[in-house]
């Protein structure tokens, strides 16, 4: 397999991978900032982003979407960005034993 072909296969399979881990990985890091499932934890870095808003945060707004995610544990579409970090990484290794 030439230099670039393995860098794209290896490119695919890396991204898949992400994929797969992201809807772990985003709830992960919300709650961290301090946006869970009992609201914004008080002294937090979320409680400062809600400060940013002057107290008054909008639906749909970045703070409401966030403390959503941190709220359900999860996000919209989560099932589907694993879904296709299945079929990349298993095309990239197809691809890479086939090669």
């Amino acid at each position: 397999m030439v230099p670039v072909a393995k860098f794209l296969v290896g490119a695919t399979i890396g991204t898949g991978v992400a994929l797969v881990a992201t809807p772990v990985a985003v709830p992960a890091v919300v709650a961290s900032l301090g946006f869970g499932s009992a609201g914004i934890a008080v002294g937090s870095w979320a409680a400062s982003f809600m400060v940013s808003y002057g107290g008054a945060v909008a639906a749909g707004s970045a703070c409401a979407i966030i403390q959503s995610i941190g709220a359900l544990g999860t996000f919209a579409g989560a099932t589907a960005v694993a879904a296709a970090g299945a079929v990349l990484t298993t095309g990239g290794a197809i691809v890479a034993a086939v090669a």
